[in-house]
């Protein structure tokens, strides 16, 4: 029987950036973002900075990573990055800095490589605290003790905020490029005399509102036009519920159109990403507005207790750098006011897992997943389960706004209570 080579160990200790793929970046970053519009604007407090600083950064596409390291040259950072980007090989990730992270976990080990990278090898750290990729151009929920570790690493926190980057390639249809102008502001958000004085609630507060923002009305202020042909594409996958007739996963996009296969509602985007109705007056111009009714929609189902969903998930487990991604067995999932709840057959054992609300403040979703179907990610202490649903239809985004909604309900105002 063929011996299985060892699984990811999340305990071993971060390198500093090897010097020849610093070289690498610094040739790169620039020509990359000179292809893709891509701008960087770096004040001067951040240029005076003489020690290791922690840089929070907002999170829409890969434009993320080379905006950052071209705003900080000649310095280098370390990255924070989930588990499952390792698959591109130990030997790229970690000779870039880079640190794995289980996502939506209460994960110490990680959180100790930061402090000692920062502390101990005196080096920049690099995190997106949001731990996914923008859904619709607006904010995503972050960690709330984002400002408790601020107070612990001890160093200046620094904002890298980017707009375009979403328009550009919006998570649910990264191709074909929007083609608009990128444009990231980095600056100094905390000083090192803030981070000694401000307590970890401040701190966080001030992170928080940092990273608020909306691309659709900052590309209509800012009169950024895409004629792309396809940027309608792909945009059902979050304006899942049609507000003509109230149906949920009946919607569907193509081109610059966006319909109601149940109603036949439709709508036009324009050149700055608003939609107009074709034949209805019912629905939103503004794509955020829309996002957000939904979730007030899953909300109310939430704290009326009538949210419910089950499935049928086969289930991968990201096992190591060498072997990717192994299917391991099947599972259905319910998901409800008692978290996500699994029942099945993994690795041919009986597979009997909760992940209750409490333990997840939001969900990672992922539209077809490597071209290998819509999926969720659920972390334990030493496993990260992809889970592919089998039989649901464009689920993912009401799933994302329903576990965070369960958090609201049943943790955090338990908790202010």
């Amino acid at each position: 029987m063929k011996k299985m080579p060892k699984r990811f160990d999340m305990n071993r200790r971060p390198n500093k950036p090897k010097w020849w793929l610093k070289i690498v970046e610094f040739i790169a970053a620039p020509f990359y973002l000179w292809f893709n519009k891509g701008h960087v604007k770096t004040e001067k407090q951040v240029k005076k900075l003489k020690g290791p600083y922690l840089i929070v950064s907002t999170h829409a596409s890969f434009m993320d990573f080379p905006m950052v390291v071209r705003g900080i040259m000649p310095r280098s950072t370390g990255w924070v990055m989930a588990i499952d980007e390792f698959r591109r090989g130990d030997w790229l990730m970690y000779g870039i800095g880079g640190m794995p992270k289980r996502k939506f976990t209460h994960d110490i080990v990680t959180a100790a490589h930061m402090l000692r990278y920062i502390k101990q090898q005196k080096h920049t750290v690099t995190i997106y605290p949001e731990a996914r990729f923008e859904l619709a151009g607006v904010n995503e929920r972050l960690d709330g003790a984002l400002g408790k570790f601020c107070k612990r690493a001890g160093v200046p926190v620094v904002m890298c905020k980017a707009y375009g980057n979403f328009i550009n390639s919006p998570q649910w249809s990264k191709h074909p490029y929007r083609r608009i102008r990128q444009e990231a502001n980095i600056y100094l958000l905390c000083s090192q005399e803030e981070i000694n004085t401000l307590s970890a609630d401040e701190i966080q507060a001030k992170i928080e509102q940092a990273f608020v923002k909306d691309e659709y009305k900052w590309q209509v202020d800012k009169g950024y036009h895409t004629k792309c042909k396809k940027r309608a594409d792909g945009l059902y996958r979050i304006l899942y519920k049609c507000p003509a007739c109230g149906t949920e996963f009946k919607t569907k996009s193509e081109g610059i159109h966006l319909w109601c296969e149940d109603c036949g509602a439709k709508w036009q985007m324009d050149t700055l990403s608003r939609l107009h109705g074709v034949n209805t007056d019912k629905g939103f111009s503004h794509i955020p507005d829309w996002y957000n009714w939904e979730r007030e929609e899953v909300r109310k189902e939430v704290r009326s207790g009538n949210y419910h969903f089950e499935d049928d998930v086969r289930v991968e487990d990201y096992y190591s750098t060498k072997v990717g991604f192994i299917p391991v067995g099947n599972a259905h999932v319910v998901h409800d006011k008692n978290g996500f709840t699994f029942d099945g057959v993994v690795d041919g054992k009986p597979f009997n897992l909760n992940k209750p609300v409490s333990s997840m403040y939001s969900v990672h979703i992922e539209y077809n997943f490597l071209k290998r179907g819509d999926a969720f990610d659920i972390a334990t202490s030493d496993r990260t389960y992809f889970m592919f649903l089998q039989n649901a239809q464009n689920y993912l985004t009401k799933m994302h706004f329903a576990q965070e909604e369960l958090y609201d309900f049943y943790v955090k105002e338990k908790e202010r209570s």
